[in-house]
């Protein structure tokens, strides 16, 4: 039995030398899920002005700085209830880590970050930082401030325009700060080591199509960094900032093609651009028709109205479970399914 058992363990060696070493997909961890969140939306009622909600020179609530008008109506994201329903909704999907888009030490998203950790994590929810490039940042101050995300449970940062920084910076900075998985803003992992990141994203669903996925995260894990690729339903903010760009959502075949490009490339994380960022017209979260001068969701999956307001938000749950059922059940080729700019 023991000689059966050997050559029996031999064969699987050698299969593994034949598949490349690759482990199997029962062998893989479980696919995280995380969403990119923006706390930084107010209102005269709650915040004393109009926060964010009025960029690119509009005159809220008749005119806003969207192409889509929100079904919740434009709120605070100062308001505990307001964020513990979107941690809510979030939650509903499966996905497990929210990204809270941080402005650096001081910054309205600083002060309001206690109270959405708390609501995400009485969701059920961990979070992650998203390091904006806020004025004066430097590799040690990014690292510098994480260590003192400690006690808010953060162990991951995703920092945004990672490459700003030298390369050899970052890898001074980041060497000494435990505990925390920091992610470079790039498809490349020859990047990201050199910088002493523990894994790559792209946030932006404009320039990153899905193409590249597979060839990133093979790369990724050939030198052992984690991948998270960036999925969204597509791009339009013309009326926030001007850029003529747009990818068409597609009646949410775009949304599609992303998560199943995603899902194909094996990633260890996938990241979602985003929950709420309406300036760019990313945000997955509800939306509603408003006087025929915002764009909503109908048409998605062929839904309208009422129906249509959540359309995103339940396609997420299904991806949600297709990337973790592609352990058992992997997409084949062919296979059919039915950050740009930023600023403060």
């Amino acid at each position: 039995m023991r000689r059966a058992a050997f050559i029996a363990a031999m064969a699987a060696l050698a299969w593994a030398g034949i598949a490349g070493g690759a482990p199997t997909p029962t062998d893989r961890p479980t696919p995280q899920v995380a969403i990119f969140y923006y706390a930084w939306y107010g209102t005269p009622t709650s915040d004393g002005a109009w926060e964010h909600w009025a960029q690119g020179g509009n005159a809220p609530p008749q005119a806003i700085g969207s192409n889509f008008y929100p079904a919740r109506g434009l709120y605070s994201s100062g308001r505990p209830a307001v964020v513990r329903a979107q941690m809510r909704e979030i939650a509903g999907t499966g996905v497990d880590t929210v990204i809270v888009s941080w402005w650096g030490p001081g910054s309205v998203e600083d002060g309001r970050l206690p109270f959405v950790v708390a609501a995400a994590q009485s969701a059920g929810l961990h979070v992650a930082l998203h390091v904006e490039p806020w004025v004066g940042r430097t590799p040690q101050g990014v690292a510098d401030a994480l260590r003192g995300f400690a006690a808010l449970g953060i162990r991951d940062a995703y920092v945004y325009d990672s490459a700003a920084s030298p390369d050899e910076d970052w890898r001074s900075a980041l060497q000494g700060l435990n505990g925390v998985r920091v992610f470079a803003n790039t498809p490349l992992a020859g990047k990201a080591l050199k910088g002493g990141f523990q894994g790559i994203y792209t946030y932006d669903v404009l320039v990153y199509d899905g193409s590249s996925f597979g060839r990133m995260c093979e790369n990724a894990r050939q030198v052992g960094l984690l991948c998270a690729p960036s999925v969204g339903p597509g791009f339009d903010a013309r009326r926030a900032t001007g850029d003529p760009r747009v990818r068409d959502r597609n009646d949410g075949r775009w949304y599609d093609h992303m998560w199943q490009a995603a899902v194909r490339a094996s990633p260890d994380l996938v990241t979602i651009t985003s929950y709420n960022e309406w300036h760019e017209g990313t945000q997955i979260e509800p939306a509603r028709a408003s006087n025929g001068l915002y764009a909503c969701y109908d048409g998605a999956w062929g839904l309208d109205g009422g129906r249509a307001q959540r359309a995103y938000i339940d396609r997420t749950t299904y991806w949600v479970g297709k990337l973790r059922g592609a352990l058992e059940t992997p997409l084949r080729a062919g296979s059919k399914t039915s950050k740009s700019s930023k600023s403060q």
